[in-house]
């Protein structure tokens, strides 16, 4: 099995079955009894609804561990769920899990130590750019610049990779989930609103925007017969943290764009950053070949624009991009022999058997 262990989504791949379980990472506890109720879309649907002894959390913050038994628990979960489907017969299976570039020791032990307690043979892990970079089926082992930007719930992952390694490489802890507190804190002072995490969510992905793409030569906006794209609004609900009393509220792209403004400039300057490092002949194959973004967060429109105006470097949203890690991690699975060498070396780390 491979496991994209994601912030905001988890998803398994099984050897000769593909992707099989696409669900949020976040799991449902009774806090009196420690028992768990929910994993997955279940728990999802519980989030800020449930009584005070029951808790929604989210095992994983930034890509790594942050509550290590409810990781365990939820590895077994899905184990146990790709079992019941009869898409797997081996008792202890083996896994491939995507971490986040630059992990310390004690981050890459605690996935490994999961995954063994959760019932795994043997766990391997791998970086999640080379994995999107793999998924999206760059020439990852061959002596070629490729630069992959991935975007997740918890990070962002930049890396240029060649022959089969990564040479340089940024994770910044900046993505979808701090976009949404962006927009909580944004409505919160213009608006008085208090709204929740599903809410801002939803928001971002109906009207989320990074760049306005028409923004580009006046004389041509203004002009007659040229019809401007329809500005897209969202209705929001919420309590007002004034009268306390619940409120709908519009709010156009345009706020939403000003609202997550600072936090998309960071990633932008980050990959900016990567390209001043990176060494000239890779430059040369990087100019030739373009930027490819995957990840959730690589859907926000305007973003891809943005990057390329910023870069002046075409920039490819790839193919279904939130299933690119675990697509990657999966190909790995399948061609073990041939790509051990990108995966990341973890002999020391294993407990003992």
């Amino acid at each position: 099995m491979a496991i994209d262990l994601g912030t905001a989504n988890s998803r398994v791949y099984v050897r000769d079955r593909g992707i099989v379980i696409q669900e949020p990472s976040v799991v449902a506890v009774n806090q009196k009894t420690g028992q768990i109720l929910a994993v997955g879309e279940e728990a999802k649907k519980m989030v800020g609804r449930t009584p005070s002894h029951i808790v929604a959390v989210r095992p994983l913050r930034s890509g790594v561990i942050s509550d290590f038994e409810v990781t365990e628990q939820m590895l077994r979960y899905f184990i146990e769920k790709a079992r019941k489907k009869k898409l797997i017969f081996n008792i202890r299976p083996r896994l491939i899990v995507g971490v986040p570039f630059g992990v310390t020791e004690v981050e890459k032990k605690a996935v490994i130590d999961a995954g063994i307690s959760a019932g795994a043979r043997e766990v391997f892990l791998i970086d999640e750019p080379m994995a999107s970079a793999i998924g999206t089926r760059l020439p990852v082992q061959e002596a070629v610049g490729n630069f992959v930007v991935n975007i997740g719930g918890g990070t962002a992952e930049i890396a240029v990779i060649s022959l089969g390694g990564i040479v340089l490489g940024k994770s910044l802890r900046i993505a979808g989930d701090k976009l949404c507190e962006d927009i909580i804190q944004f409505v919160q002072e213009e608006y008085k609103l208090l709204i929740g995490e599903r809410m801002a969510e939803n928001i971002k992905i109906g009207i989320g925007l990074a760049y306005q793409v028409d923004q580009g030569n006046a004389a041509q906006k203004n002009a007659v017969g040229v019809k401007k794209p329809p500005r897209r609004d969202f209705k929001m609900r919420g309590r007002n943290l004034v009268t306390g009393l619940p409120e709908e509220i519009v709010i156009s792209e345009d706020e939403i764009r000003r609202a997550i403004e600072k936090s998309i400039k960071q990633i932008v300057a980050e990959i900016k950053m990567a390209i001043e490092e990176t060494p000239p002949e890779l430059i040369a194959d990087i100019m030739s070949n373009g930027i490819y973004l995957s990840g959730g967060g690589s859907q926000l429109r305007g973003l891809d624009v943005l990057i390329e105006k910023e870069t002046r470097i075409a920039v490819k949203v790839v193919e279904d991009p939130m299933t690119a890690v675990v697509r990657g991690a999966g190909m790995v699975l399948e061609n073990l022999d041939k790509l051990r060498e990108v995966l990341i070396e973890t002999k020391e780390l294993e407990p003992p058997r």
